[in-house]
């Protein structure tokens, strides 16, 4: 019943009572003067300018509105690995038609498995298409970053031209990459040597063709299963020295996979739609493979029996000399390595493979610890890199330097991570290709713009919503730690071997790849789970609807000066109104208000 106007009840809620009994909140909230889409703009720093901070370049501008985007490149151009690995016989493992962006794919690639400078140069025309270069400082090599509590920022050290400055960002990006730090190894006696040395990721031109030179290949990784066989051919002779056994398998995918490829590659250039139909046929093999890494799996056991005879083959049969080179470890325990004439070359008479251990490096050569000594005229350094997934540089944030506390021996000592591309209580810090980040299966470039496409969705959020800082919460990475931890002993990289999985750590931690296949991490990087973050916020009071601002929108406040014909209904499309649209996605596009 409503009472009358004379009623004690009505009375009793007079003007000043009313207006008392409308306000709980004390002291009152007091509304920001601003329109709730008019947001102020995000600086973002980017580190590395390879496929992953490409594509940080072409994809965040488009998904984030007021981005202002700084991409530092150490290097004096951009592509990564790409550019900076030149050694002979470079090439990538993955079929080329799936080793590009599902954004602009070419179908011209000259190769089944492209040469590292086929891949550079895609990587560079990509970067011309979309304009990243706008966003990209080449030889700006950062060297430390640390956060401000007082600021809300990331304080960056940058060096060029010989001095450094101080930039700073609201958000931090790590994109540099697995690959990219050469690991050389500290043998007594290096520097003694007189000869040409050096790492495979940092090639000396003269050992182009080595003809009649004596050289040394120390390394049997990817590198220099690569190189061994194109320096094979001119060198009067090398010395191979590899301690460790490896599984020298076909290309990623199968040995048919090159064939296929060249058998379908015509007819899919004939059009995007045959050209498509190739490549989720391509892409689909490859995503597929998954059940490969599961120990007492019989897709494993089948890679095992299948490796092990075209090894054999490829060693002219000779099953006492494939025992040299077949380890006892199970494949996918380390990653497959393809060596297109890499076996064929160790049965030249100018190679001689020799497993053990090496004690120094002389003025003229190598010394094993049987005693024997060998003269080289150069060495080549296939050892790998910093396998250890830390920070190239260090991050500093409450004391805690990310670069020393994921290494060994710091605190945890190992990569900590949430889903790998965020840091515990670090704040606007995210990570591409980081630690347990990109599935054991499927293509690496789809990866890269997921992880890149969920870091632009916490991005809006941080923009449009007045958020100062946003950070994982040790609760939800621990939760993430956990789940690694009971499903890699399934699988085989937690076997007995070294690898970039593990830190090259034998039975270590597997911090390399994510914790199951790569559709499964498609489904778990679909949208971010804001319940697993902690925020702060800019507005004075704290309130996390401060950014409501005072009631208006833009559309609002042009429609009520009469600036421009606003459009009041951006939602009202043809394809809507036609009956035509797509329910699934209706009313869920972030740009459409």
């Amino acid at each position: 019943m409503t009472p009358s106007a004379d009623s004690p009840a009505a009375q009793e809620l007079g003007n000043e009572k009313l207006s008392s009994s409308l306000r709980t909140i004390f002291p009152p909230f007091e509304l920001e003067d601003h329109a709730i889409d008019d947001n102020p703009p995000i600086r973002v720093v980017v580190v590395g300018a390879g496929i992953s901070g490409i594509t940080a370049g072409v994809l965040l501008p488009a998904k984030v509105p007021g981005l202002e985007l700084v991409i530092y490149e150490r290097d004096q151009d951009v592509g990564g690995v790409w550019q900076s690995n030149i050694y002979p016989g470079v090439r990538c493992d993955v079929p080329a038609h799936a080793y590009q962006s599902t954004y602009a794919p070419i179908d011209s690639w000259t190769e089944a498995y492209a040469s590292g400078h086929e891949i550079w140069q895609y990587w560079r025309d990509i970067t011309k298409k979309f304009d990243v270069g706008r966003y990209i400082h080449v030889g700006h090599k950062v060297k430390s970053a640390e956060w401000s509590e007082v600021k809300g920022k990331w304080l960056i050290v940058v060096e060029a031209n010989g001095t450094t400055f101080v930039d700073e960002a609201n958000i931090l990006i790590t994109a540099t990459g697995h690959f990219s730090d050469p690991k050389m190894p500290d043998y007594p006696g290096m520097r003694d040597f007189k000869g040409i040395i050096c790492h495979t990721s940092a090639w000396n031109r003269e050992l182009d063709k080595p003809h009649n030179k004596r050289v040394a290949v120390v390394g049997n990784g990817a590198s220099g299963i690569q190189v061994l066989p194109q320096l094979q051919k001119y060198a009067k002779n090398i010395d191979h020295y590899a301690r460790n056994k490896t599984w020298v398998a076909a290309p990623i995918g199968g040995e048919d996979l090159a064939d296929q490829v060249a058998e379908n590659i015509e007819k899919a250039r004939q059009g995007p739609e045959e050209y498509l139909e190739f490549r989720k046929a391509l892409e689909g093999r490859l995503f597929g493979s998954f059940s490969g890494i599961f120990k007492g799996g019989s897709l494993n056991n089948e890679n095992r029996e299948s490796i092990t005879k075209r090894m054999t083959e490829r060693l002219g049969g000779d099953a006492e000399k494939a025992s040299k080179f077949i380890p006892e470890f199970p494949p996918n325990c380390r990653r497959l390595t393809p060596g297109p004439g890499y076996l064929e070359a160790l049965t030249a008479p100018n190679v001689s493979y020799i497993q053990t251990r090496i004690e120094e490096f002389t003025a003229t050569g190598i010394r094993t610890v049987d005693g024997t000594h060998r003269e080289v005229d150069a060495i080549v350094c296939s050892t790998g890199h910093d396998i250890s997934f830390s920070t190239q540089f260090p991050v500093i944030c409450n004391g805690i330097d990310l670069q020393k506390a994921w290494r060994p021996g710091g605190q945890p000592g190992f990569p900590d991570t949430y889903l790998g591309l965020a840091a515990p209580e670090i704040p606007n810090f995210f990570t591409i290709l980081g630690p347990n980040s990109t599935g054991p299966a499927g293509t690496l470039c789809h990866s890269v713009e997921r992880q890149v496409t969920w870091i632009a969705m916490v991005l809006r959020k941080v923009t449009t919503q007045g958020i100062r800082t946003i950070a994982p919460t040790k609760a939800a990475t621990r939760d993430f730690r956990a789940f690694c931890e009971s499903f890699f002993p399934n699988t085989v990289m937690s076997e007995h071997c070294s690898s970039w999985y593990n830190g090259g750590i034998k039975g270590g931690r597997i911090h390399g790849v994510w914790p199951g296949s790569a559709s499964h991490v498609n489904i778990v990087r679909k949208e971010p789970r804001w319940e697993d973050f902690e925020y702060t916020y800019f507005n004075p009071q704290g309130n996390r609807f401060g950014w409501l601002g005072n009631g208006w929108t833009i559309r609002d406040i042009q429609a009520a000066e009469k600036k421009s014909e606003a459009d009041m209904t951006p939602w009202l499309e043809e394809e809507a109104l036609s009956g035509k649209c797509d329910l699934r996605s209706y009313h869920e596009r972030w740009w459409i208000n």
